[in-house]
């Protein structure tokens, strides 16, 4: 009785090997079959879309504590973005505009370029020169040529004056408390 109860286990234990031998060979046919059906859907799509890239030249530019991440397009309308605002809107003074523009007045390109910006910390003023620094960048990346002039403007410089760091026992960098005498 014990003899059969043990071939009775065995002849269990073999035919589960043989389901999970079939069933890993019915997946791998499965695999085989859907693999060739999405080559077949990828080789369509590529016939169906042909879509160029737009290209574009990016640079970072930096002043004090503002970071400006600029792409410069020449397809589309001919206008500068920052942060999805028009210039006008992000940087309401002439002054402020003049100096994010000033490297493609320089090239004499404003009307050549669309410009999406994307600068973030530091202040309004920060971020306008930083914008410019990224401009100037980028515009070297197109046409090296231009890296003499802008150069010489000094619009390709990275002006390094940041903020000092508070010391201990001071009130400010270099401020002191009060000085008491007794």
């Amino acid at each position: 009785m014990a003899v059969e109860k043990s071939t009775k286990k065995e002849n269990k234990k073999t035919t589960k090997k043989k389901e999970t031998a079939k069933k890993k060979v019915s997946k791998k046919e499965t695999k085989v079959k859907t693999a060739s059906k999405k080559t077949a859907t990828v080789k369509s799509k590529e016939k169906k879309a042909v879509v160029k890239p737009t290209r574009y030249w990016e640079a970072v530019g930096r002043r004090k504590r503002a970071v400006a991440r600029v792409r410069l397009f020449t397809r589309g309308d001919k206008e500068v973005i920052v942060n999805g605002k028009p210039i006008e809107e992000y940087f309401p003074t002439t002054v402020l505009q003049e100096s994010v523009l000033a490297a493609l007045k320089r090239m004499k390109s404003t009307e050549r370029f669309r410009a999406t910006v994307k600068v973030k910390g530091g202040g309004i003023y920060g971020q306008a020169d930083a914008v410019r620094h990224g401009i100037s960048r980028a515009l070297t990346k197109f046409n090296p040529d231009f890296r003499k002039r802008l150069r010489k403007a000094g619009f390709l410089t990275r002006d390094p004056r940041e903020k000092e760091r508070r010391k201990p026992g001071l009130k400010k960098a270099r401020k002191a408390p009060q000085w008491a005498k007794r």
